[in-house]
């Protein structure tokens, strides 16, 4: 008998390592160093803020090679749910993957929307009379117009991904030879008086907070893990855009900052209503080469961060998916686009998610919304692939293209720096008590996920399951080498 190819709407691996990398690498800068420099300033009170970005790089670095680890084992659509779904299903059911869904809707939302934000904010130096209402009518319009521009097949947006990245190392690095044309290196060790006095807690609590200014910054390492079903030889594309991404973004951000530090004064950057602190790029080629060069770059800027928002989008777009191919969440989130092979729902559950993230911020601030983003991503996500790791680590039918290094030590600074990144959140937002919301947030889903495995007669209302499902088997074949 005949067989024919099967003509369904599916995911495709289409991405290959260098696409992979640029995907990483765009998301991870976007407008995050561009709007945190100051912010890594004030957290620390002076110059020794580089210390928050080799803290971030750090804890980026061993979080990442358990997304390596993991994402090259497991190269599923929906990274993390695959993961956990894997690691737990034969102790707690379906509860873990479900209530990593859960939280994603939630938290990846929160990560795009402060990306808007810092649009929005650098706007402002182009368009000076700009409104919070308007800038809040613009915001709405960019969430609303990448969501367009991801309405079509992930083969086209690989190459734009590519064009987009190129246009955001042109412009990192305009941004460092600016700098370093008009430098003045005093400024750069002008520290204040303690400042690595590291028997004062106060220099702790600083260290904490550049530590969660800096991890904010690298998020997007873990962008290709998200589209592990559509990366080719995916074995060998996670691993190297994780490290690789990691480790040329931790380069680019030292320098970056040192950078700005020998122009603009650190004290400047203190006072959070001036320029210095909400435009500093700006601020500063306008003070190294003049206006003309200033504006050019921050368009540039603008679109480093349009296609940051894309990535996010692109790869959040694709967290649901594998979870309600699975049964796990609503089905309406399986189906793909009939033509373009994308999952619809997902991305229009993002794109609103972003909007209504993007109004909270815009009520709030950007530093509030990074704890709330980073209390709800931690308690479930970072620390639930730890532990994965420890469980898959104990199964012997599972194939691991890639073992990370130094096996056990990523897994401990990975949970030690997420543990002081989660308790810390409550300090820098008083009043918003993001410990609280993430813990409630959590138990609703619990509810939720109770509820659910009630009509499903799923654990703990029936039995674990046992045999692999079909999605289990599809993996299982995509990790064949080609």
């Amino acid at each position: 008998m005949a067989s024919f190819p099967d003509r369904s709407p599916q995911l495709r691996r289409r991405i290959g390592s260098f696409q992979a990398t640029t995907m990483n690498m765009s998301q991870m800068v976007g407008i995050g160093p561009f709007i945190t420099i100051p912010a890594m300033i004030v957290a620390f009170g002076g110059p020794q803020a580089v210390l928050g970005w080799i803290a971030g790089a750090v804890l980026a670095l061993a979080d990442g090679m358990i997304w390596a680890e993991l994402g090259a084992s497991m190269p599923g659509s929906g990274g993390t749910y695959v993961y956990l779904r894997e690691a737990f299903k034969r102790r707690t059911g379906r509860l873990m993957p479900f209530l990593f869904v859960w939280s994603a809707v939630l938290f990846i939302p929160l990560i795009m929307a402060t990306g808007v934000i810092g649009f929005v904010q650098y706007l402002g130096y182009l368009l000076p009379d700009m409104d919070n209402t308007t800038g809040t009518v613009v915001g709405l319009v960019l969430i609303a117009l990448i969501t367009a521009v991801l309405w079509r097949r992930i083969e086209s947006l690989g190459r734009l991904t590519v064009v987009l990245w190129v246009v955001m190392v042109a412009t990192v690095l305009t941004v460092i030879v600016a700098c370093f044309t008009h430098f003045n290196a005093a400024q750069v060790v002008d520290f204040p008086a303690g400042a690595f006095d590291i028997s004062s807690g106060g220099f702790w609590v600083a260290f904490v907070a550049g530590l969660t200014i800096g991890i904010y910054d690298y998020m997007g390492y873990n962008t290709a893990a998200y589209m592990g079903a559509e990366m080719k030889n995916p074995g060998r594309t996670i691993p190297r855009s994780v490290v690789f991404s990691v480790v040329g973004i931790m380069v680019i951000y030292l320098f970056t900052q040192i950078g700005v530090l020998g122009v603009v004064k650190w004290q400047e950057m203190m006072d959070t209503s001036s320029q210095a602190y909400t435009s500093v790029v700006s601020l500063l080629l306008e003070r190294t080469w003049g206006t003309g060069v200033s504006t050019a770059v921050t368009v540039f800027i603008l679109i480093t961060a349009f296609a940051s928002l894309l990535v996010g989008l692109l790869a959040g777009s694709r967290v649901p998916y594998d979870a309600a191919r699975d049964g796990v969440f609503f089905k309406v989130y399986a189906k793909l686009h009939p033509t373009k092979e994308f999952p619809v729902a997902g991305l229009i559950t993002m794109g609103v998610g972003t909007m209504v993230g993007f109004l909270i911020g815009r009520f709030t601030d950007i530093s509030t919304l990074i704890q709330l983003l980073t209390a709800v991503m931690v308690i479930v996500q970072a620390l639930g692939q730890v532990a994965a790791v420890v469980l898959l680590r104990r199964r012997s039918d599972m194939m691991r293209p890639y073992r990370m290094w130094l096996y056990p030590a990523p897994l401990i600074i990975a949970a030690a720096g997420w543990l002081a990144v989660y308790f810390y959140s409550d300090a820098n937002a008083p009043g918003l008590h993001p410990i609280e919301l993430s813990l409630a947030w959590v138990a609703a889903g619990v509810v939720c996920f109770l509820v659910w495995a009630k009509r499903e007669k799923s654990w703990p209302f029936g039995p674990l399951p046992v045999e692999p499902n079909e999605v289990d088997q599809e993996i299982s074949l995509d990790e064949i080498p080609a």
